[in-house]
């Protein structure tokens, strides 16, 4: 007989919950078109001063702190509807859980664009290999360096293509070609790239054969990318554990309480369960990332 009321009031409680989030996203889609201003990233690509590689590459500064806040407010409410949901009204846990909720909202979308970032980075030192080698054939074949770039350029795809265009363009317009590959290696830091600017740049001012030393380089990059793989494989057990061992106080929390309800309600309903969530969030926090700390190499 109880059960008819309790269902009914679960779904009072659901549909107010949509509808206070329909809101908040309503009002978020309002303050982002006043004051939104576009991006051109095409202008930022051929920008001859050269990009960096950071978060302006995919964003503007304005339209990310739109985000950050659309997105703390957002989670906020989310947060504060489902304390409701769950009966929480006591000050001590929605005041933290507010703060915590806009602070992480606030961050998430930085940390989203930072992975991008990384990623973009990924994805071009895994085509320095490729660059090396097209920089080589080309050698042999008779090409001179910067007809040996532009073809390879117009094979390649990605950050790397990108990356190539804006030192051809620097080149034409008067840059030493030693110059531009640098600037390209400000750009976008990595060792393997500097290890082949170094090298070309040594060999046109001393002479040689760029070709040997390039095919030397070559080998060394491939050698370097070899062990960079064992090394990720052997430690993406560890990486694993460290994501498992810190969801896993979450996952035994809700367990418990669709199990049994009246054990965990105290958790949540009294001071001392919210400052021990607090602690255990704390130290779930270090702990993963003394872990990744530990199986994060750096070769």
């Amino acid at each position: 007989m109880n059960a008819v009321p309790m269902l009914r009031r679960y779904l009072i409680y659901l549909v107010v919950f949509l509808a206070a989030g329909l809101l908040i996203f309503v009002v978020i889609q309002m303050l982002q078109s006043f004051s939104m201003e576009r991006y051109d990233r095409k202008l930022k690509n051929v920008n001859l001063t050269g990009h960096r590689n950071d978060i302006e590459y995919f964003i503007s500064p304005q339209l990310l702190f739109q985000i950050q806040v659309s997105a703390g407010v957002l989670l906020l409410g989310v947060v504060i509807a489902v304390l409701l949901f769950f009966q929480v009204t006591y000050w001590y846990a929605l005041l933290p859980a507010a703060l915590v909720s806009l602070v992480i909202g606030f961050v998430v979308p930085i940390l989203y664009y930072l992975r991008k970032v990384k990623k973009r980075a990924q994805e071009f030192n895994r085509s320095i290999l490729d660059f090396s080698m097209g920089l080589t054939s080309g050698l042999r074949a008779g090409q001179a360096l910067p007809q040996a770039m532009e073809v390879f350029a117009r094979r390649c795809e990605g950050p790397m293509e990108e990356e190539l265009e804006v030192v051809l363009r620097e080149y034409r317009l008067g840059l030493e070609l030693s110059e531009a590959l640098q600037r390209m290696h400000d750009r976008l830091p990595s060792e393997d790239l500097q290890l082949l600017v170094i090298s070309i740049k040594l060999t046109l001012q001393s002479g040689g054969s760029l070709a040997e030393v390039l095919q030397r380089i070559t080998q060394t990059i491939r050698a370097r990318i070899e062990f960079h793989q064992k090394l990720t494989a052997l430690t993406a057990q560890g990486r694993f554990e460290a994501l498992a061992m810190s969801l896993a106080p979450l996952l035994a929390f809700i367990i418990l309480f669709i199990i049994n309800n009246d054990l965990m309600l105290p958790m949540v309903k009294t001071w001392i369960g919210w400052c021990a969530i607090g602690v255990m969030l704390t130290l779930e926090v270090i702990g993963y990332i003394v872990i990744r700390a530990i199986v994060n190499v750096k070769v």
